[in-house]
């Protein structure tokens, strides 16, 4: 070989060596930071809504890869039930699960997200106009009016909720006159216009209340629910069908400073985690409700259907407290003529395209149906 070749072979020598110790050179990792957030709901632990309220915290921490973790504490560990919203506004909790209609007591307006018959909609078509027809805004316009720092998701949509149970069935609208029930929202408004004397109590504190007699009846919200809260030790008739509470769904609420702070991708995970959440939440719920239905039924529980009269009365009810409501509160009639627009339209389209799968369920299942 000649010297004049040498050269050139050691730089390439030289080059690789260099190459060599990059690839081998260590890698430093770099540290990754979880933020987490305090969260509580308005349900006791052993209420499936509670469940819901994990169900939506594991959907955004499983996305977020240790980049946010929400733990979710159970009604009552930082504030009562019906403090949540100022709790969240304040920072004492970086957010919490619950329902608009909890906070009926600052706004009236708010109860419109789940009391009341929604102008025919059922609780998949008020989400409906709440993300697409004007409500979210509407909803923001309220929390921002009561200077409440808090960032509003709405979803999942709640099976129609029953009329009540009751220590004896209500077979007229003259037999809730004076009974002492527990509902909340706008809904106390209506029972109380068809005569009962209405406490609205906490979920927690419902069953108890039965149970020392302080209050004759009462409604929540579903068979699991009402399974779990203990409703079947105390009484034994339900009332089913109702337009008290016809349309309602949850609400995730975030303090407002604390969900700004997140990146970008942290707040798209939430925003997807809602939507997954609000699937998931429905068909769990046909599942576990439709179980727990069948269990109560064979524990003795008698459930009738709320009479016709009944909840022609209830609507007659709802139409005197929104004329009152809207005449006293811009934004309450502004929410009115809203989801009135809406269901005008959406509701037409439904009734004239949905089947009557009610028709199909008894051909299979009804009397004479083919085994």
């Amino acid at each position: 070989m000649t010297d004049s070749k040498m050269p050139r072979r050691r730089g390439l020598l030289k080059g690789a060596a260099i190459a060599a110790g990059a690839v081998s050179a260590p890698i430093v990792a770099t540290a990754q930071t979880t933020t987490s957030l305090r969260f509580q709901s308005t349900w006791p632990a052993k209420d499936i809504f509670h469940e819901y309220a994990n169900d939506f915290a594991k959907k955004v921490n499983d996305m977020a890869s240790g980049k946010l973790k929400i733990e979710v504490l159970p009604s009552g560990s930082v504030v009562p039930a019906f403090q949540l919203l100022d709790a969240v506004a304040k920072g004492t909790l970086d957010g919490g699960h619950g329902v608009v209609a909890y906070h009926y007591g600052k706004n009236s307006a708010l109860a419109l997200w789940g009391s009341g018959p929604a102008f025919g909609m059922d609780p998949n078509m008020v989400l409906a106009w709440h993300n697409y027809g004007g409500g979210k805004d509407l909803l923001a316009e309220i929390y921002k009016s009561l200077n409440l720092e808090v960032t509003s998701y709405l979803y999942g949509p709640m099976p129609t909720q029953p009329f009540g149970w009751f220590k004896k069935p209500i077979a007229k609208v003259d037999d809730l006159k004076g009974v002492k029930f527990r509902t909340v929202g706008l809904a106390v408004d209506m029972y109380t216009e068809m005569g009962a004397a209405v406490n609205p109590l906490p979920g927690g504190e419902i069953v108890p209340a039965l149970d020392r007699g302080l209050i004759d009846g009462a409604e929540f919200n579903n068979a699991s629910s009402d399974k779990l809260l203990g409703f079947p030790d105390v009484v034994k008739n339900c009332m089913l069908q109702s337009f008290h509470q016809s349309g309602e769904q949850f609400e995730i609420l975030f303090n407002t400073g604390k969900l700004a702070a997140l990146p970008a991708e942290l707040k798209a995970i939430i925003d997807y985690a809602v939507q997954a959440a609000s699937a998931d939440m429905s068909w769990k719920a046909i599942q576990r409700n439709s179980t727990d239905y069948t269990e109560l039924k064979n524990q003795g529980v008698k459930f009738y259907k709320t009479p016709d009269a009944i909840l022609r009365a209830q609507l007659a009810a709802w139409d005197k407290i929104i004329a009152k409501k809207g005449g006293e509160n811009p934004l309450f009639k502004k929410i009115l003529d809203s989801q009135r627009a809406f269901a005008q339209r959406a509701g037409a389209w439904q009734n004239d395209y949905l089947v009557d799968f009610k028709m199909a369920y008894n051909h299979y299942f009804g009397k004479g149906a083919k085994s």
